[in-house]
């Protein structure tokens, strides 16, 4: 299989994507890719992903001008929905790992609603930049009495990805996504972008000017840097990150 960047991207309709065994779910879009550059856990993080999702139309252009592939976006919304669906079909279980309280409380609320035979847990960590053993002990400890189906994984990147790439062994769920805004989005506590924008491939830019020092590297520093990133790929057969 052909890789990107050196990394091995999901190319399949997200409808083929189900429930299954020991799946670890991550995306990637352009900043993350520039992340990954400068952090080698968060490399090996995604690298080891079963399932890399393009969660970036900036993936999606690069995947056809390196690879000439034509693969389709697909958003942590969307995987969120996707698998929140195949649960309510088999009455499945999931697990809402990070965020508040009050925003879990939230997902909940949401859930009940829209996936009533979705049994949903939740468990919200200490809020810190990283956690201790006891910490991380703890939170697969939650998930694990609960034994999801799928576990959602909600802290930002890259700090979800590498907690779940160094806990995966002890986490007892078929299928673990690390989704980071999503729980946001599904909440209410922030807006996604409407459809208008998501078709036009511009989600992010109703989002960067709701939050213009939180996104304004990531528009403006990191996507030029993967453009070159590319280019250079494409030209020179080697990267200059």
């Amino acid at each position: 299989m052909a890789t990107l960047l050196g990394y091995r991207i999901y190319k399949k309709p997200l409808d083929a994507l189900e429930v299954a065994s020991h799946k670890i779910i991550n995306t990637i879009n352009p900043h993350s890719y520039c992340v990954a550059q400068q952090d080698n856990a968060f490399k090996e993080a995604l690298k080891a992903s079963d399932i890399l999702l393009p969660d970036g139309i900036g993936i999606v252009w690069a995947e056809r001008v390196l690879n000439r592939n034509k693969i389709v976006k697909i958003a942590g919304y969307d995987l969120f929905v996707h698998l929140m669906q195949q649960l309510n079909k088999t009455s499945g279980r999931c697990f809402f790992l990070g965020a508040s309280s009050s925003t879990l409380q939230r997902i909940e609320e949401m859930a009940a609603i829209e996936y009533p035979k979705v049994s949903v847990g939740s468990y919200s960590p200490p809020y810190k930049p990283s956690f201790t053993e006891a910490d991380s002990a703890l939170m697969c400890a939650e998930v694990n009495a609960f034994k999801p189906d799928v576990l959602f994984v909600g802290m930002t990147a890259p700090k979800q990805e590498k907690w779940v790439h160094n806990n995966k062994e002890r986490l007892q769920a078929a299928t673990v996504c690390s989704i980071g805004a999503v729980f946001d989005f599904y909440a209410g506590t922030v807006k996604r972008p409407s459809q208008f924008w998501i078709n036009l491939g511009l989600e992010w830019l109703p989002r960067l000017f709701k939050e213009p020092k939180r996104l304004f590297k990531r528009n403006f520093v990191s996507t030029p840097k993967f453009i070159l990133e590319v280019l250079s790929y494409k030209i020179f057969k080697k990267g200059i990150l």
